[in-house]
């Protein structure tokens, strides 16, 4: 469901600015996890699987970047849901292969906190809805990579949490679309879109300078 916002002469974002300053005091971290994964000495399997559940829902980047899905407006949502877990948990096994380079380390979560810039750009139809799953396979890279080096056992179980807290998530989100977008209506979806524009850059800024 396309906005034809390019025909509007102003785009409303009242609400931004006060979520700018309160949003500039929260540092989005992208280590959420229960336990520490990087150290995983001990650990058992049922503590890597609260840490795949814990990591993506205590992330408050991954978290608003899960639930904008359902105001983004995709035709089909019920169809995207396995495509985007699926390469999310690609992107999480690719950076045990390849880890998380040392130059672009400083910049991860200014990276993922943008992709909430990017999903409100895709509600305003200013980008494509296939720009999801390049910024899924992007959070599910991140995701992944707190946990490289971690033990088989707890890294088996972190990865079943993992499907199991986003594969939830994205079937709610997905199920519930067409009655957010319905709620909201088109100028509630450009006021929102707005938000999380004002939000990714404010928590991009905060990575950056901190």
């Amino acid at each position: 469901m396309p906005i034809p916002i390019l025909k509007n002469k102003y785009i409303p974002l009242v609400g931004i600015y006060p979520l700018f300053l309160l949003s500039i005091f929260t540092k989005p971290v992208l280590a959420h996890h229960p336990f520490g994964m990087g150290d995983s000495d001990g650990l058992s399997t049922l503590q890597g699987f609260a840490s795949g559940i814990g990591h993506p829902l205590l992330g408050p980047d991954h978290l608003l970047f899960m639930l904008a899905i359902a105001f983004v407006g995709l035709r089909r949502p019920e169809k995207w849901a396995i495509p985007l877990l699926a390469i999310g948990l690609i992107g999480s096994a690719f950076v045990q292969l390849q880890p998380l380079p040392e130059l672009l380390a400083p910049w991860a979560e200014s990276l993922v906190s943008l992709s909430l810039a990017i999903e409100g750009l895709i509600v305003l139809d200013l980008l494509s809805s296939k720009w999801l799953l390049p910024m899924f396979a992007l959070h599910g890279y991140l995701l992944g990579s707190t946990i490289v080096g971690a033990e088989p056992t707890p890294l088996i179980g972190y990865f079943l949490g993992l499907i199991f807290a986003q594969g939830s998530l994205l079937l709610l989100v997905t199920s519930v679309s067409k009655r957010i977008i319905n709620w909201l209506g088109v100028n509630g979806r450009i006021l929102t879109a707005g938000i999380w524009i004002g939000i990714g850059v404010a928590f991009s800024w905060v990575a950056i300078v901190n």
